[in-house]
């Protein structure tokens, strides 16, 4: 996924792990050749322009778009990244980069929401992701938050997405980042979709009390046709007809 300001995930390769779960019923599979699956990619401006129709022709089915960050900032490239990949045929959703200590988690489900990551049932919006991880600025590891306040500022967040949109968002997250700036919390994942970053051939262990993984992120040096340079890799853990279903909430 790409970063606030610089490559914070190449920053954590390491160990990123990250857990989805969807509404819809999945089966558990501890890699993508254990059972059909799904290709996307995820993207902002730092991939520049995008050749949409090439993405699609490539095999590429959904993606997910930065959209927002905080409460001040709306990727530049988002309008037309979102736009374009409707029309190619791609499945997309926007995601949010969450900074829990600069303001409240349903103020930036607000901006999110009100900057593209509504939704929509048209069997490609997905709802939107929540991105939580390492701090790239200043404030610590969890942005400065004990476990309970992390547990009240994305709980803030989610309730405020859903009352706007009718949506559970999607969470990414890696596995050492949640269970440690959550105190291992497992409340989310009985409706939240949870998306596992790890470069990786596996996906590893997942998030304290995630049952299974609906996307994982598994390499951040992907390579697309229609886009210049790296983008990141991703799997849905289902095929094509599960992920619209996830899209339109069926």
């Amino acid at each position: 996924m790409t970063r606030p300001t610089f490559s914070l995930r190449r920053l954590l390769a390491a160990g990123l792990t990250v857990v989805a779960t969807a509404a819809a019923a999945l089966v558990v599979t501890a890699a993508p050749a254990a059972a059909a699956t799904t290709p996307g990619i995820d993207v902002s401006h730092y991939q520049g322009t995008i050749n949409w129709t090439s993405v699609r022709n490539s095999g590429i089915q959904f993606a997910f778009i930065k959209a927002t960050e905080g409460t001040s900032y709306k990727d530049p490239k988002f309008n037309a990244n979102y736009t374009n990949a409707y029309y190619a045929g791609v499945i997309r959703g926007a995601y949010h980069f969450a900074r829990p200590n600069i303001s409240a988690g349903s103020t930036q489900a607000n901006y999110l929401a009100s900057n593209g990551g509504a939704w929509s049932a048209d069997s490609r919006t997905l709802p939107a992701a929540l991105d939580l991880e390492a701090n790239p600025y200043s404030g610590g590891y969890c942005y400065g938050l004990s476990t309970t306040g992390m547990r009240n500022w994305v709980q803030d967040f989610l309730n405020t997405y859903r009352s706007r949109t009718g949506r559970y968002a999607v969470i990414y997250t890696t596995t050492s980042w949640w269970n440690q700036c959550t105190g291992s919390w497992s409340a989310p994942w009985a409706n939240h979709p949870l998306w596992i970053a790890r470069w990786s051939s596996t996906v590893g262990t997942l998030p304290a009390g995630a049952p299974f993984w609906s996307f994982w992120q598994y390499t951040s040096t992907g390579s697309v046709s229609g886009i210049s340079g790296n983008v990141d890799r991703n799997y849905w853990n289902g095929d094509r007809t599960r992920l619209i279903a996830l899209a339109n909430n069926t």
